[in-house]
């Protein structure tokens, strides 16, 4: 199949995407439209030295920069018009459902109203589904270099926003924050009804995946990729598959892996594990899903059936009702069935 053909069934390939964190899609453009809208003063003058800037070392280097431009989200239409733009961007790229992490500390120990921020996006989402029917849903991310203290009154904060939010997860500077320093905060989302997911072997290691599993509970490990380092482990996702929701430019831009060809995505695939492709902050990494998609498939050879693989493993561990999974499952079965010209070959 020539390229362009790969780009437009790609293109067309229903898609969910299931960890993309919404302050990270704060592109340039937004970013000065928002920071004029309220006052706020940032240490780049245009977009073209902000686009400078999205230049990172590692995750921590990347944090700082992300932090700083979550300081123009105020009020509750700067959240609407972040989502929005994110949705609309989703749409265009054939995403049919998006799970959608957002940080509540960024922003609440700034002094933003935890219901400011639920209400802007909710808004949004809600929006997105009558404009252009892609179904989402919220999880709220605990930051893990703060404390377990502050996460548990950030769920406490949250109970009375249950409707509007389907589950936490753990997200921020994985090395030295394991997921065991959270297990009563999870414990208590839980009880509450919450479901749970927690970044896990990205910087960290196999360790962390496995704290997350048995301490916090959780129904999926995002990134997970280090996870080919501990061979029970492998067995263990292959045997109850668990997903795990891995960002390949992400893990290129952090250094997890030195060049794209590098990548362990096709492993993981070709294991049995139920991996799937998302774009984590695709403002600063160069690309959303769609991007993805394609980066991957140029540099690691996938062919239409683990292109569909990858798609259908994302609909599966989607948090959606049964009926409505299946639904889209049977809608992504249709056109791979019958579109997407030729197979492209193996490798």
């Amino acid at each position: 199949m020539k390229q362009s053909s790969v780009r437009s069934f790609i293109h067309d390939l229903p898609k969910a995407e299931l960890h993309v964190h919404i302050e990270g899609t704060l592109e340039p453009e937004l970013l000065f439209d928002l920071a004029a809208r309220n006052r706020v003063e940032l240490p780049f003058s245009t977009v073209e030295e902000v686009r400078k800037a999205y230049a990172f070392d590692n995750l921590q280097s990347f944090l700082d920069l992300y932090y700083e431009g979550a300081a123009v989200l105020v009020h509750e239409r700067d959240f609407y018009d972040l989502a929005h733009a994110y949705l609309r961007t989703a749409a265009a790229q054939n995403v049919r459902h998006a799970e959608i992490f957002f940080d509540p500390q960024t922003h609440t120990q700034r002094g933003v109203e935890l219901e400011t921020v639920v209400s802007g996006l909710r808004r949004a989402l809600d929006d997105a589904e009558r404009e252009w029917g892609v179904s989402s849903k919220l999880i709220l991310c605990f930051l893990r270099n703060l404390s377990a203290e502050a996460a548990m009154e950030t769920l406490e904060q949250a109970l009375p926003l249950k409707d509007c939010i389907v589950g936490v997860g753990l997200d921020s500077s994985e090395r030295g924050h394991p997921p065991s320093k959270f297990q009563d905060v999870f414990e208590r989302a839980l009880q509450s009804g919450f479901l749970t997911v927690a970044h896990a072997g990205e910087e960290g290691p196999p360790d962390y995946i496995w704290q997350a599993l048995n301490l916090l509970g959780v129904s999926r490990i995002d990134h997970g990729v280090r996870c080919l380092e501990d061979p029970e482990l492998i067995e263990y996702l292959k045997e109850k598959q668990i997903p795990l929701t891995v960002c390949p430019l992400s893990n290129v831009e952090l250094r997890v892996f030195d060049r794209l060809e590098d990548h362990n995505l096709k492993t993981l695939l070709d294991r049995g594990l139920c991996a799937t492709v998302n774009s984590d902050d695709p403002a600063y990494f160069g690309g959303y899903i769609e991007e993805n998609y394609v980066a991957v498939q140029r540099a690691l050879g996938l062919d239409r059936s683990r292109i569909g693989k990858l798609a259908s493993n994302a609909f599966h561990a989607s948090f959606l009702p049964a009926d409505e999974k299946q639904r889209l499952l049977s809608e992504l079965d249709t056109f791979v069935r019958s579109g997407g010209g030729e197979e492209t070959p193996s490798s």
